[in-house]
């Protein structure tokens, strides 16, 4: 079942996104080499909890972090901790926060120092293919349009589209309906009708490589099967009787 919010919802998941892109400006601004991934969780918590929200990944299905920190060839769902960030990293960061009861969902991926250039052009094209998919939800879209869109634009690059996890349906749960998938087999214009209420956390996940992957013995740490490095971007976004918006900008 797909929830619609209020307005006054709307209001809240905003200061929740807010609170999401201040925990990931302060990450992007501290990551750097000779810092493990646990320093990392712990400014993105301090942020979180100095605006008054709470983590919405910690303790979720038991996670043991307010971050999923992902590193190179781990895709997503990394568990921070002694593993120090070096030069030529790619660091993916995920975040969540929770306000008033609702969640934003967000992430970015970091190029640590000197990443080779084909590594650097994987992660703009990541970048850029959420902006794509971003750009596709309005009121009255179908919602296999966002991953028409985002699939449209990665595919002819050549780049691993991972399949296995998609984007979602957010609000008083951290996952709610529908999927968001970042492909679109059948083509644009299939799937729910997209309407005002109805907010969405987009999420495409490119690998440089092939797009299958793994889950580590964690239980929880998803990597390319051909170790090569991935990047992860996502927006928490809403449609809106005034049009789209992205709850999780700055």
């Amino acid at each position: 079942m797909i929830h619609r919010k209020s307005r006054s919802e709307l209001a809240l998941m905003r200061e929740a996104g807010l609170v999401v892109a201040a925990a990931l400006k302060a990450c992007r601004e501290a990551v750097e080499p000779g810092m493990t991934t646990r320093d990392l969780d712990a400014v993105a918590e301090g942020v979180i909890r100095g605006a008054g929200a709470a983590p919405s990944f910690l303790g979720y299905h038991g996670y043991p972090a307010t971050l999923c920190v992902s590193v190179n060839d781990e895709v997503v769902h990394g568990i921070p901790g002694g593993r120090v960030i070096e030069d030529g990293d790619v660091v993916s960061i995920d975040c969540g926060a929770i306000v008033g009861g609702f969640h934003g969902d967000a992430a970015v991926t970091v190029c640590v120092g000197a990443v080779p250039e084909d590594v650097r052009r994987m992660v703009d094209a990541c970048e850029e293919s959420l902006r794509r998919g971003l750009a596709a939800v309005r009121d009255g879209a179908r919602l296999s349009d966002i991953g028409a869109a985002v699939e449209g634009y990665l595919r002819p690059l050549g780049y691993g589209i991972v399949e296995e996890y998609t984007g979602h349906g957010i609000g008083r749960a951290l996952h709610e309906d529908p999927a968001v998938p970042n492909v679109a087999p059948k083509g644009p214009g299939r799937g729910t009708r997209l309407q005002p209420g109805i907010v969405l956390a987009i999420e495409p996940m490119v690998t440089l490589g092939t797009a299958l992957t793994y889950t580590l013995d964690d239980e929880w740490t998803v990597v390319t099967q051909d170790g090569m490095p991935a990047a992860h971007f996502e927006h928490t976004i809403a449609v809106t009787d005034e049009g789209p918006r992205v709850l999780t900008a700055e």
